[in-house]
């Protein structure tokens, strides 16, 4: 499997960045400080008034983390099982590369009727590595567009705007890092402004976390646990 040289760090940054701001394609580590980049987007949460989140700082962050855990695995992990049931770390990551792969077909108002099956079975190929980085670049180039978080976009069970759809895929990002991270052994802690984030988002929608091949319910945990416990709880997920 071909590997890349590692990319010097930014000064005074959380890793190497390219000039746009986006993951670095010849970098191991994740690219982005989004709360410098340029373009921000403080956007309303999906039906909660009273609630604004910074969607776009989430999303980029979300990809950061699952970006630093994709690019050191090594040959004999990509095998290794993960807390999703029946799947490895290489189900786990082509589940995550595919869905990047439908962002900007999704976002520039595509129907997943018209591309059929094309995202399904394996995506990542020989090289699963560079499969990740490319996908993930071009889904955050495609929210990061102009009015991007305004469209309406045609998903499985209905229209949502962008910002929602944003939103759900960062949710998705940030539990699907802690899966490879035990699966792996890596740190497992997340970002704690980034975890909190994902489990206000989750918490403020009912049916979201509806039992499922991936969340298999909540169960209970302790009203005193961190935000960490409390999010992969509502997952079905323990620490």
């Amino acid at each position: 499997m071909r590997r890349r040289p590692a990319a010097p760090t930014v000064p005074g940054g959380r890793g190497p960045r390219c000039s746009t701001g986006l993951i670095d394609r010849t970098a191991r580590q994740p690219a982005l400080d989004l709360r410098r980049a340029a373009r921000r987007a403080t956007v309303e949460a999906h039906e909660v008034p009273e609630v604004r989140m910074d969607v776009l700082a989430a999303h980029g962050d979300a990809i950061g983390a699952f970006d630093a855990l994709v690019r050191p695995l090594r040959d004999d992990q990509w095998a290794l099982p993960t807390p999703d049931a029946d799947w490895t770390a290489r189900d786990l990551v082509n589940h995550v590369t595919a869905e990047q792969l439908w962002a900007p077909e999704l976002l520039a108002g595509r129907w997943i009727e018209d591309l059929g099956t094309v995202f399904e079975g394996d995506v990542l190929g020989d090289d699963p590595v560079d499969r990740w980085v490319d996908a993930s670049v071009e889904a955050r180039e495609a929210f990061l567009a102009p009015d991007a978080l305004d469209r309406r976009v045609h998903l499985s069970y209905g229209d949502e705007s962008g910002a929602e759809y944003c939103a759900q895929m960062t949710f998705d990002l940030v539990v699907h890092a802690w899966d490879l991270a035990r699966a792996v052994g890596a740190d497992e802690t997340g970002e704690p402004a980034l975890v909190a984030w994902a489990l206000h988002y989750a918490e403020s929608r009912s049916t979201f976390l509806e039992p499922g091949p991936l969340f298999r319910g909540p169960l209970d945990v302790d009203d005193g646990a961190d935000d960490l416990t409390h999010l992969l709880a509502l997952t079905g997920r323990r620490r």
